[in-house]
């Protein structure tokens, strides 16, 4: 990765051999590799058992995990927030736990719209939930930083499974426990 980084800065016109790009490539491909980490997030590992028996058929809701992640078409990040929730069915996933499950998905390339699903769908099949909402929020700098450089839009999606499908009044708690966002 570090030799194709090279090769890229070449690429722009630049000269590797000036102090402030001597070790860009490498710091770069470090780099990259962090923010691809996902991929070698093994699920079993991540979650390590961290599921508990409760009688709990309530939602259960974290609000405002933030997120970065690239997007597979441009390689540029997309930065926000996530909220997830579900349903118990007779166990709940410790609260780390989701957080994780974010940053497992989000440090991997994808569309937002991809993301959303992945997540909700690991939750629910992990903790066989009554059904599991996702709703991301993002800014994206491939739309901010080229093509139609629009500063202050964002992206929201939403994944909705289960009950947060089926059931309109567990939807509309979802989205009222969410408040402003």
């Amino acid at each position: 990765m570090e030799k194709a980084f090279e090769k890229i800065i070449l690429h722009t016109g630049e000269d590797l051999s000036r102090p402030g790009l001597k070790k860009t490539p490498a710091r770069a491909a470090k780099a990259f590799e962090y923010l691809t980490s996902g991929y070698k997030v093994d699920l079993n590992q991540l979650i390590n058992n961290a599921l508990f028996p409760s009688e709990s058929e309530e939602m259960v809701m974290v609000k405002d995990i933030e997120l970065f992640s690239l997007c597979e078409h441009h390689l540029l990040p997309f930065i926000g927030r996530c909220h997830v929730a579900y349903i118990p069915n007779g166990k709940v996933l410790g609260l780390s736990k989701i957080a994780r499950v974010v940053d497992m998905f989000s440090r991997r390339l994808q569309i937002q719209e991809t993301l959303a699903q992945q997540i909700a769908s690991t939750i629910q099949k992990v903790t066989s939930a009554q059904g599991v909402g996702v709703i991301i929020e993002a800014k994206h700098m491939c739309m901010m930083m080229r093509g139609v450089e629009k500063q202050n839009s964002s992206m929201k999606t939403s994944a909705m499974l289960g009950l947060f499908r089926s059931n309109q009044s567990t939807r509309t708690e979802f989205l009222a426990l969410l408040g402003d966002h």
